[in-house]
Order: C-alpha cells, then structure tokens, then sequence
C-alpha cells in the first residue's frame, strides 16, 4: 500500500451511528499537536484492523465494554517516525536551520537534521538518532543531481 506525503495524521477509531450518520472521532492530541484543525476539512481513508490475537467479533465486544481511553492497552495514537536509526535514504536539503544544519523532510513532513550540507544539496543519509519529532543524520555520500 503507498501512503500519500500528505498524510497529517494516523489514528485508529471506530465508527458510531449517530442520527442518521456516521461519527469518527479525532483524538484530542491530533488537535493539540497541530496535525489536524478542527475546523478543517479532510480526506479520510479507512482501513480494517488486521488481529491475528482475537476475532473481529471479541474485538467488537471488548471495545464496547469499555471506552477506549480506559483500556490498560491504551497508548496516546502519536503516529511512530516514519524512520529507523541505522536507515539509509537519499533525500534534499530543503533548508538550513538557525544552528547552520541542513534540514530536509520526509513522510508527514518529519524533520530530518543533517550537519555539513547546503541548501538544494542531493545526499545519501544515515540516520544516528531518532526521537518522536525529529530525526538526526550523517551524510554517506554526495550525490549529483543526475543520479
């Protein structure tokens, strides 16, 4: 499946009948971390979970026991970075920031620190260090812009 670079956000919810409609609900954090405007409008997808541990109908009844936020499995849906340390890619330098580090950007707009380039420049990164909003880089390689 290709996910789209305009993704803002990735949530898992349910969704309720409501007076002749269909209610998803957007967890309170997506709001607060500025990835979704309330007062905006989106393009949503669905997607069915897959479980291999319990059928649909087990999931169903133990959703409908307790509220979602109750549940001892409940973690806040912060999406995941779209990276792994030790992940190598091939990106641009879009920017350089107030340190002097470039900086480029990848899935949903993660930000991706790398020392040593110049604005518009093609490298081959390895990331060193990733952390929920930001990811640190070194350059494997300069690349031209032909490659």
């Amino acid at each position: 499946m290709e996910i789209s670079e305009h993704l803002h956000c990735l949530f898992s919810a349910t969704v309720e009948a409501q007076d002749g409609s269909y209610i998803i609900e957007v967890p309170e954090q997506e709001i607060e971390l500025g990835t979704v405007d309330e007062a905006g409008t989106y393009r949503v997808a669905l997607l069915p979970i897959v479980d291999d541990t319990a059928s649909t109908s087990e999931q169903t009844a133990e959703s409908q026991q307790k509220p979602y936020a109750e549940s001892p499995e409940y973690e806040p849906d912060r999406p995941k970075p779209p990276v792994e340390e030790g992940e190598t890619r091939t990106v641009e330098i879009e920017d350089i920031g107030s340190q002097g580090d470039g900086i480029t950007r990848v899935e949903r707009g993660y930000v991706i620190i790398v020392p040593d380039t110049e604005r518009s420049e093609r490298v081959r990164i390895e990331v060193t260090d990733v952390q929920d909003n930001v990811a640190f880089a070194e350059v494997v390689e300069r690349l031209s812009y032909y490659e």
